[in-house]
């Protein structure tokens, strides 16, 4: 399976926002254990490549494929 970029845009920006803000608030101990989800969201907005929009033929990257 080839990762072909499918995150672009402003969903790359919020996937890195709201990723980091749930893991910093998780290192820090505002929040709980669940904030270490936050790692999802910003690795697969770094990465540029969500498997789920995979799955669901989305894409928001502006990228030809």
């Amino acid at each position: 399976m080839e990762m072909q970029s499918n995150v672009g845009g402003p969903d790359k920006i919020a996937r890195i926002v709201i990723g980091a803000l749930l893991t910093g608030l998780a290192i820090t101990g505002v929040i709980g254990a669940w904030g270490w989800i936050g790692i999802l969201p910003l690795a697969t907005g770094l990465l540029n490549f969500c498997p789920a929009y995979r799955l669901l033929g989305i894409s928001t990257c502006k990228l030809k494929k």
